[in-house]
């Protein structure tokens, strides 16, 4: 029997620790700069067969994943440039599953990967020149209806990179690639 909950959540659900250390944004900091060379490392061989095989029944291709990543991360840089420039600022929340019908995600990954490079290489950048009172500089998300600070948002996007990056790797184990 296939455990649905293990192939949607492969590190586990997202914890947040009840305190955020300097060590914790760091090792999430350096996490980040370094998760395009992970991600293309993981995929640098694959057919366009494997790139169209989803990751688990009725989830996305490592295409779409792909894809996914390069626009929510894009989408997270805005979020942090919003945050550090303006008080509070309200993002625009929007339809994941419905951006990954549009057809840019039937396009090669190889249009995405550069983009990945270049937004983490651009977020690194920025992490590395915040101090502790931009980490706590906040964002409004009207989903949640919460404020939320960026040293949260920034160990999200730690664990959001590496759970997509599990969902690629525990495919290659299942299909013995």
């Amino acid at each position: 029997m296939i455990d649905i909950e293990l192939l949607k959540y492969p590190i586990g659900k997202f914890q947040m620790p009840e305190h955020i250390f300097d060590k914790n944004l760091k090792e999430a900091v350096a996490y980040l700069r370094a998760f395009p060379k992970y991600l293309e490392e993981t995929i640098h061989a694959f057919s366009e067969e494997q790139l169209n095989t989803p990751y688990r029944p009725e989830g996305w291709t490592v295409k779409q994943l792909i894809h996914h990543l390069s626009d929510s991360h894009m989408n997270a840089l805005m979020r942090f440039k919003l945050a550090l420039t303006e008080d509070n600022p309200t993002i625009k929340p929007y339809d994941e599953a419905a951006w990954a019908q549009l057809a840019d995600y039937s396009s090669p990954s190889s249009e995405s990967i550069p983009l990945i490079r270049g937004i983490h290489a651009k977020w690194a950048i920025i992490l590395d020149s915040m101090s502790s009172e931009d980490f706590e500089k906040t964002y409004f998300h009207p989903e949640s209806q919460s404020s939320v600070p960026l040293s949260e948002v920034t160990l999200m996007y730690q664990w959001h990179s590496m759970h997509h990056l599990a969902h690629i790797q525990h495919l290659i184990i299942r299909e013995n690639w």
